[in-house]
């Protein structure tokens, strides 16, 4: 494992490669800048860890690399896409080739731990209903839920939930994986299953995994520490 390296090769078709990218909040005197020339390279099945003290940016940055958010400065390169200067519409069909986690698990209540996974598989074009439901009764077996694909989000716990929104992000066939403390409602061991599921993934489907995290029991599974101080990398 490396920390806290630049890698500064030629980019491969599912890598992340920012140059100088900086970002601001508020307008005026409040304009505040949240990232400082950010310089990182995420290459082709490399699994990323992202560290830093809460408010340094961490989700600023995720959210940019993961087009929820209009680039303002600097270059910043997706899966081999520019989004500096890219319309929405470009941006809306590069996320679905981007599989996000967020804390919030933000699930559908009204639909079955199933269904929720399900919306993941439903982006990929071409299979039929059956495969989708096949796709996601498969990611809920590897996260440990395949006896809860009946179950709604209120009948799951805190964990349970979260491996929810793991499995549905997975289930989406992600060139680019972004997961914000995807191991913070989980316990020692199914937290290491999970990160070991995400690094199993990385090198199956050559897949790009960035995690923030301030989780340290898994730190020896990255392929490198990027550490976070007041919108740096250091």
């Amino acid at each position: 494992m490396i920390k806290n390296k630049v890698l500064t090769k030629n980019t491969d078709k599912n890598s992340v490669l920012t140059k100088n990218l900086s970002h601001f909040y508020g307008l005026g005197e409040n304009r505040k800048k949240v990232l400082d020339r950010v310089n990182i390279y995420i290459k082709e099945k490399e699994l990323v860890l992202l560290k830093g003290p809460s408010g340094c940016g961490k989700t600023t940055l995720l959210t940019l690399i993961g087009a929820l958010r209009t680039c303002q400065e600097g270059s910043l390169k997706v899966l081999t896409r520019e989004l500096n200067g890219a319309t929405r519409k470009t941006r809306q069909r590069l996320r679905r080739n981007i599989g996000m986690i967020f804390q919030g698990h933000n699930l559908l209540r009204c639909l079955t731990a199933e269904q929720n996974v399900q919306m993941g598989a439903d982006l990929i074009k071409g299979l039929t209903y059956l495969q989708r439901r096949e796709i996601a009764r498969k990611w809920l077996s590897e996260v440990g839920l395949e006896d809860h694909h009946k179950k709604l989000p209120n009948a799951l716990s805190g964990g349970q939930k979260q491996r929810v929104a793991i499995a549905r992000a997975l289930s989406a066939n992600p060139k680019l994986l972004l997961a914000d403390e995807p191991t913070s409602a989980l316990d020692s061991v199914t937290g290491r299953e999970i990160v070991n599921l995400l690094k199993r993934l990385s090198k199956d489907q050559n897949c790009s995994v960035l995690m923030v995290t301030h989780d340290p029991r898994i730190s020896d599974v990255a392929d490198r520490i990027l550490n976070m101080e007041d919108g740096k990398i250091f």
